[in-house]
């Protein structure tokens, strides 16, 4: 793994992140919520979270893939809106949970059912910060060397393996045991 990109910019309170922040463990996921490989990896990463514990923060970051994808970007925005209600992992979760439903109609629907505030949620879709903060998201994964989605980073250090249990938990244990 020592060839292989590295993670620009670093985590930073900017990020959405969940578990402790002096975790021994960062795993930092670019992703698509339309991508079926990033579905797919939803509930490993779960997996990992729960087998990992207070041993592991989680990042995710987007890297909407909108030519193959027509409703990556919208949902991105979405989560974002959300995270400027506190809910950014709820909106998160439920997208990824319900994703071979997603379409542009149900995403306000979805932001009702967690009781957002949706004269807020349109407006904060309807600014520019969203829609900025989406393409710093992308362009840091561009400069970290992500040319499709999910792709990982453990510790910094892009992980080149297959985004399932077995291999992104192999990896995370032995950064542990080098630590």
């Amino acid at each position: 793994m020592n060839d292989s990109p590295t993670l620009t910019p670093p985590v930073s309170a900017r990020d959405h992140a969940q578990g402790p922040a002096n975790a021994p463990l960062t795993l930092v996921e670019y992703g698509d919520y339309q991508c079926p490989f990033c579905g797919a990896a939803y509930p490993e990463v779960k997996r990992l979270q729960q087998a990992l514990g207070k041993k592991l923060r989680f990042v995710f970051r987007n890297f909407p893939l909108t030519q193959a994808h027509p409703y990556a970007l919208i949902a991105a925005e979405t989560a974002e809106a959300a995270a400027l209600q506190g809910k950014f992992w709820e909106m998160h979760d439920l997208i990824f949970e319900r994703q071979e439903i997603l379409d542009a109609e149900i995403l306000p629907l979805w932001a009702r059912e967690l009781g957002l505030d949706l004269a807020k949620f349109g407006a904060a879709l309807r600014q520019g910060d969203i829609a900025k903060r989406i393409r710093e998201d992308r362009m840091g994964g561009i400069r970290s060397g992500v040319n499709g989605t999910p792709s990982f980073f453990i510790n910094g250090t892009r992980h080149d393996g297959a985004p399932d249990y077995n291999s992104l938990g192999a990896a995370l244990e032995q950064q542990l045991e080098t630590k």
